[in-house]
């Protein structure tokens, strides 16, 4: 293991994360407003990133939430990383664990690729999705799995990638139970942009072009997704 936080203090670590603050849709129409810390606590072990309803309303600013980055702070390529977490449920809720490519400010999305370790919708119980976003597609391109879980809300699993240099082996648990893999056969700067380091970003948005595709319900407020560590191992 080379990095890991394990959420012992009692606030998120600043030599780890930042908090990402605004709302304007954040590319997918959500409706939240991302809060600096507000949001987000620290108990036990254990790191909650609470979405709150504000008014009723349904448009942008009706939520608040949190996300927080490791960009600039703590930046990988290639290994294991592991992240143990407990979902949120209800209609409109849209919780995800994934990571980006540094160089995003350099070259854009998605060019500078998008390694989506598990997302969840609400109006979907019980299902993680793990995708790749690059230049050359994604989602329904083959780029993306699906995977029946059936505790998701109710208990922490384990969401994890191996990513090596050939591929990228998504699993929930164990790396036995995959629920994705992609290694394109022949790997080109559009299919392939994971040679260089990204970073982990975490949230809870609501609403939203997914998240929000069947509507939200108001009466599922506050929603809570939990986190107990985040892990990364490498070869030596």
């Amino acid at each position: 293991m080379v990095w890991s936080d394990e959420f012992d203090g009692d606030a998120v670590n600043s030599d780890n994360w930042t908090f990402e603050t605004g709302s304007g849709g954040w590319g997918n129409n959500e409706l939240q407003n991302y809060t600096n810390a507000a949001n987000a606590e620290i108990n036990d072990g254990i790191l909650t990133i609470t979405a709150e309803k504000v008014n009723d309303n349904k448009v942008p600013g009706s939520y608040t939430s949190t996300r927080i980055i490791t960009s600039g702070k703590q930046e990988f390529t290639y290994g294991r990383m592991e992240i143990r977490a407990k979902l949120p449920s209800g209609r409109g809720i849209w919780p995800a664990i994934w990571m980006l490519g540094a160089n995003i400010g350099n070259v854009g999305w998605p060019a500078c690729g998008e390694i989506d370790i598990m997302e969840y919708v609400g109006y979907q119980p019980n299902t993680v999705h793990a995708t790749v976003h690059t230049s050359a597609g994604s989602g329904g391109d083959g780029s993306g799995s699906s995977k029946t879980l059936n505790t998701a809300e109710e208990e922490f699993h384990v969401y994890g990638v191996f990513w090596t240099e050939k591929e990228m082996v998504f699993y929930t648990d164990s790396p036995e139970n995959v629920t994705h893999r992609y290694a394109p056969s022949n790997k080109t700067s559009d299919n392939w942009p994971f040679d260089k380091p990204q970073f982990f970003i975490l949230n809870v948005a609501v609403g939203g072009n997914w998240g929000g595709a069947q509507g939200i319900d108001n009466s599922i407020f506050p929603q809570m997704m939990e986190v107990d560590y985040v892990r990364v191992y490498q070869e030596m």
